[in-house]
């Protein structure tokens, strides 16, 4: 197992210095779940929804949250992704919306933050704009999928 890279040798907190790692092709996918009552994926489903398009606005949400990764995480790396993508699945016989965040880069660091932010964010969005018909919505199974590039190599989720 590799150690902790974000404390010093006198255990403080620090940025990784990534100044003489290679520029390589980096990508990461994070996914995850939420669950909600049949009523409310329905209306999310048939575009019902008063608020106006749920998915198309959690996906924006996620893109927009991607590239602010650094801005909420305090030892992450700024970094110019070349590419964001939310999708969504919707599982109708379990009340559910599957979403997947790929990020992609070419840089000195990884995306793997920057996908799982972006995940997280649409995740939210969801929750936030259908929770006044249904508070008990669940964001569950949140976590990398995948990733590739970078002296680490890949990464597949088993």
């Amino acid at each position: 197992m590799s150690e902790l890279t974000h404390f010093n040798k006198a255990g403080e907190a620090h940025m990784v210095d990534v100044g003489d790692k290679p520029v390589t092709h980096r990508v990461a996918v994070a996914g995850g779940d939420i669950t909600m009552l049949s009523e409310t994926l329905a209306m999310i489903v048939q575009g019902d929804h008063k608020k106006g398009d749920v998915l198309g606005i959690a996906r924006v949400a996620g893109i927009m949250a991607s590239k602010k990764t650094s801005d909420l995480v305090p030892l992450c790396h700024p970094i110019g992704l070349t590419h964001a993508e939310i999708t969504f699945d919707i599982d109708e016989a379990n009340n559910r919306i599957h979403c997947h965040a790929r990020t992609e880069t070419r840089s000195q660091t990884g995306v793997e933050m920057e996908a799982l932010t972006a995940l997280q964010v649409a995740l939210l969005t969801i929750y936030d704009m259908c929770k006044a018909v249904d508070r008990g919505m669940v964001i569950s199974n949140v976590r990398l999928l995948e990733k590739s590039g970078g002296k680490s190599g890949d990464y597949r989720a088993d």
